[in-house]
Order: C-alpha cells, then structure tokens, then sequence
C-alpha cells in the first residue's frame, strides 16, 4: 500500500524522524532552496503537513495543497497555523498539548530565579577572575515571598504558579475568567492590574491574534522599574519594540525571555542590554519531552491515516 505523503515543514530529531520515514513519505520542504518550486512539485500528493509550533503552516501553503486532510503540529502552540484557512478546507490540525507542561514551567521558574539573582553575571564574575581581584559581586533580588502575576492560567500557567507557591509567592493571575480554584491566588480582571501589582509577572497565555501585543507599553509600565517580566509563551504575546524601550530607559527592572519575533534572528538591541536573559526557545528541550512531543506528533498522524480521531485535535 503505497505510504500518505507528508509535508514536513522543519526538521525534526533524529529518532522521530527515521519513524517518520519508516511509514509515512516525507517531503522536506525546509531542505528545497527555490520552495515555491518545490511545493509546486508535491503539492498534488500531499495528505498531511507535519510542521512546528513556531513554523505552523500558512494560508498559502494549505490553499497549494488540494488533497490536504490534517495538519500535526510538534508543540502546544498552534498561532502560526492558519486556522481559518484549515476550517475551510475542512483539514484537521492536531498539537502536543499537556507533554511538555513541566519542563515548561520549571524553565520559566528557572529564568526568574536567574535573572533576579543575576546568576549568569555572577558565573562571569568569578570566570573573569573580578572576584578574586574586585571583590564582592553585589546584592540582587529576592524572589521568595514576592508578587507574582500569572498571565494565563492554562495548563502552564498554572504550572509555574503552583511551583511558585512554595517560594511563599503572593500570587494572582488572570485568564478568560475567574478560576474555581482550591488555591486562593487573587483574580485579577484585565493585564494591566496584574502587572501593577506583581514584582514579576509571567507571560505564559496561548498566543492569538487577540491577544498579541497583549503585554504593551501600559503594562510594561505598570510592572515598573523594579518589575521582571517572564516570557515562555509566544513573542507575540509581548509588545517587542515597547519591551526594549522600558529596558533601555530602565522604566521596566529586567526581563527573561525563552522566545522572540523572527527567532533565531533577534533585534541586535537584546544583545547591549545587562538587563535581559536571553534563551534559544529551550522551554520544553529535555530528552523526554522532546519524545513525548514526538510520540504525540507521530501519533496524531498514524490516527488520522488509519481512519480514526486525533488524538489531540484543535480542529
């Protein structure tokens, strides 16, 4: 029986992707230098995409396939696929929802712990031999008891906020609604409260075209000079242009960021700042989610091909 034939819009491990090949025809559309061409080429044969969270697949990708059935996303994330365009074609799109989680949320308790206590200014310090020679590195921030706001209490955002509770963390959030929580965290309605009341606020929502930019200059300002914003959502979510502004004038504190607009290629202005923790987009990089991710992907596909449900369908 002749294979589905895939489109993979980027490159996924090793072991994922021999399984990938070993039952399904993949076509790698990251590897074609001309990919118009390309696309051109495949397109009648194709059945599925398998792409990534921050690859997604475009309206101009899903419209060049007439035969497409299901769109298999490697990640929680699914803002750079084109949902209208997939609902009009009546093509499914499925993600890894709950896998990656966790490992998620402790990096995102990882980078605040970071950058309050300027741990990677102080691996330098003692590196460049300032320790030996200039002495005591300087105080930093507490974190434990402080003011935290979540935004978006969704199932990482509820995560971080339960691994913050044990550093004695006031904590609040919002969400598209009042919560009915066991844990008695503080409801805040709109963004800008949250982030006039916390010390650090966390980004941690799903990103859409409502809420981009969702965190924006007001908010920014509102967080203050001592405030230390988390983003290990999407960049979207973050106003990029106000962010670097409130960093440069230090009317924000500081920042800690597992994501950025047009990664792996940032705005250069990041990389003058003392301010900011910059990380590759590492939130759910361990081994074992990583398999987890790409069980849940390959699983998806198998799923839909076999004539079932997806596992883990977003349409």
């Amino acid at each position: 029986m002749k294979k589905p034939e895939i489109l993979q819009v980027g490159p996924y491990p090793e072991s994922d992707q021999e399984r990938l090949d070993a039952r399904f025809t993949m076509h790698r559309y990251f590897d074609a230098d001309d990919k118009t061409a390309f696309l051109n080429d495949v397109a009648p044969g194709i059945r599925g995409i398998a792409t990534r969270g921050e690859l997604g697949a475009s309206r101009q990708i899903i419209e060049a396939l007439p035969n497409l059935e299901v769109i298999s996303v490697y990640g929680v994330g699914y803002d750079a696929v084109d949902l209208d365009a997939a609902k009009e074609r009546n093509v499914g799109v499925s993600n890894t929802p709950n896998v990656l989680t966790g490992d998620v949320a402790d990096m995102a308790v990882a980078m605040m712990l970071a950058q309050a206590r300027g741990m990677i200014g102080a691996d330098a310090w003692v590196r460049s031999g300032n320790w030996a020679s200039k002495g005591f590195y300087g105080t930093r921030a507490r974190a434990f008891g402080k003011r935290v706001g979540i935004l978006g209490l969704g199932r990482i955002g509820y995560a971080v906020a339960k691994r913050l509770a044990a550093f004695d963390m006031d904590i609040a959030y919002t969400s598209t609604g009042e919560k009915d929580l066991a844990e008695s965290w503080t409801y805040c309605a709109d963004t800008r409260s949250l982030a006039e009341r916390s010390d650090f606020l966390f980004v941690t929502l799903a990103a859409s075209a409502e809420t981009r930019h969702i965190v924006n200059q007001e908010v920014i300002e509102a967080l203050g000079p001592d405030g230390i914003l988390i983003n290990v959502s999407r960049a979207a979510n973050v106003d990029e242009e106000a962010l670097l502004s409130a960093l440069e004038k230090g009317t924000l504190g500081a920042a800690a960021l597992d994501v950025f607009e047009g990664e792996p290629k940032i705005n250069p202005r990041f990389l003058t700042l003392d301010n900011i923790l910059l990380q590759p987009h590492i939130g759910s990089a361990t081994p074992e989610t990583r398999r987890a991710m790409g069980d849940l992907m390959y699983e998806n596909l198998v799923a839909h091909f076999e004539g079932g449900d997806l596992v883990t369908p977003i349409l």
